[in-house]
């Protein structure tokens, strides 16, 4: 099943249920001392669970910011696939394109965005149209 951002009627592919996990849980291991929304809670806690208001959009551009910074200081090896299950891998395994260089810029959409663009895009548009963002 493919996971997504929706706002209003627009959706921004991410890419399956599997991918967009690792991202959270890459999140909450490496950056949260394994303690999930402790230090972002919310896109960790409230977005995660469910939609959000635009007005919490700016606090979670900003998060989300913090987040890339800290996430360009670690290599592609750091990546958590699964918080419940750290013995998984991704189905690649290590077999990475030379344009992932950190983990800031290992997340790669189904159709070939970077994630961290894909986020920004939808986080203006539910600013800027006053509508909840929400992932599905």
């Amino acid at each position: 099943m493919t996971v997504g951002l929706r706002v209003g009627p627009i959706y921004y592919i991410v890419g399956t249920e599997s991918f967009a996990h690792s991202f959270f849980s890459t999140i909450a291991y490496r950056l949260e001392n394994n303690k999930w929304g402790s230090k972002f809670p919310h896109l960790m806690n409230e977005l995660y669970k469910k939609e959000t208001d635009y007005k919490k959009c700016i606090k979670i551009r900003k998060e989300l910011e913090i987040i890339k910074n800290e996430l360009s200081k670690l290599t592609p090896d750091k990546i958590i696939w699964d918080i419940e299950d750290l013995t998984k891998q991704p189905p690649w395994g290590n077999n990475l394109a030379e344009t992932i260089t950190d983990m800031s810029n290992y997340y790669v959409t189904s159709d070939g965005k970077q994630l961290f663009d894909i986020w920004e895009k939808a986080l203006q548009t539910a600013i800027e149209t006053k509508k909840t963002l929400k992932i599905q």
